[in-house]
């Protein structure tokens, strides 16, 4: 039986009337740029995540931006954040204007350490980014913390973390604001490119709307210079109406990752997804770790498997961040995960057949 990473047109089909009235609707209304189905979805979405504003943009890599700009990240700026990520979280640092500086992740969790990001702190600290990666939440309580103890703003990167929980609230709760993607693939994807950032500051809600407005909220009042990131009417109305379905298509996700669990424990050498306690893990990936990660990949999708490793090289290392001399010693755990970690078939309407053929054929993996 092939299974596929993910299957985004199967999606579809089940809501293929929503979807199909919605975009109607704003070729009906000529509605393409800003207007009533952006101002719409941001209304909803901010309910969704109990946030008091919801500021829609082009991306979720500039929503980060967007975010650290309306916080007046400067030159000289140190900005913490994670190892283990995919490379916005620290490129829109870089952009901002400050400098990125890694911490290693928790062994167990993915997520940044706590105890990394305090030893990192510098008297050019502003900042931490928490990624809450793969769908867990990083560790919030120490976070926190170490921000109010150190006076550090919080941005938390939820791109793929859409209603996850942390101690009962949601994820983007926490800290100045927190950013989203809706990227394609995501728990809540658009059928392009779509971000957000969501606060509970009225002023730096503000603040982020004209800069994602060309520094007006208000046609042609540029009050400050800033950038052209606007959410299209069509990305947003598809997203109102996939956004009553996530609920339903997070538990789907949950139960699934259940039943990887069942089967995948007692395999030699697989290490399974480790959910800390009080997190709930939405699992917009379900990662898995092996040691011989390469040959395991090569032999899943020999036997029609898709399978992703996210993310192959760990930040410090990668090209771009090769002015920093960044030593493997310095991120043991992110190093170490970097050639064991890969993501297997995760979507909500995957089926039960399809997993019993991923665990079956991990468990004859030799």
């Amino acid at each position: 039986m092939a299974v596929p990473y993910a299957d985004l047109h199967l999606q579809y089909l089940n809501i293929k009337s929503e979807i199909d009235t919605a975009i109607a609707a704003v070729i009906r209304d000529s509605a393409f740029i800003r207007g009533p189905y952006v101002d719409a979805f941001e209304r909803q979405f901010a309910a969704a995540v109990d946030a008091s504003h919801c500021i829609s943009c082009a991306n979720g890599t500039d929503a980060l931006y967007l975010a650290m700009a309306a916080l007046e990240v400067r030159p000289g700026d140190e900005v913490i954040t994670t190892a283990h990520s995919w490379i916005s979280t620290s490129a829109m640092i870089t952009h901002a204007g400050a400098t990125a500086v890694f911490c290693d992740t928790d062994a167990r969790t993915f997520t940044i350490d706590p105890v990394a990001v305090e030893s990192a702190i510098t008297p050019r600290t502003v900042g931490i980014i928490p990624v809450h990666l793969y769908g867990q939440p990083a560790d919030m309580t120490a976070i926190m913390a170490i921000a109010r103890k150190r006076g550090l703003w919080v941005i938390e990167d939820c791109a793929q973390a859409h209603l996850a929980r942390y101690k009962d609230r949601p994820v983007g709760s926490f800290g100045e604001a927190a950013t989203y993607s809706f990227y394609p693939g995501k728990n809540l994807g658009a059928m392009g490119d779509a971000g957000a950032i969501v606060t509970n500051r009225s002023d730096l809600a503000e603040r982020m709307a004209m800069l994602a407005r060309h520094g007006g909220v208000v046609k042609h009042q540029h009050r400050i210079e800033g950038i052209n990131s606007r959410l299209d009417g069509m990305q947003a109305a598809i997203l109102s109406a996939k956004l009553p379905h996530l609920a339903r298509w997070t538990k789907a996700r949950q139960a699934a990752a259940a039943v990887y669990d069942r089967g995948l424990n007692q395999i030699e050498d697989v290490v399974v997804p480790q959910v800390a306690p009080d997190r709930s893990h939405v699992y917009h990936l379900y990662t898995i770790q092996h040691p011989q990660r390469d040959k395991l990949a090569a032999h899943l999708t020999a036997n029609g498997v898709q399978t992703a490793i996210n993310y192959p090289v760990a930040l410090p290392f990668l090209e771009a961040y090769r002015r920093f001399g960044h030593r493997p010693g310095q991120f043991p755990n992110a190093h170490r995960n970097q050639g064991r970690i890969l993501s297997l078939p995760m979507f909500a309407e995957i089926t039960l057949p399809q997993q019993n053929t991923v665990v079956d054929l991990i468990r004859a993996f030799r």
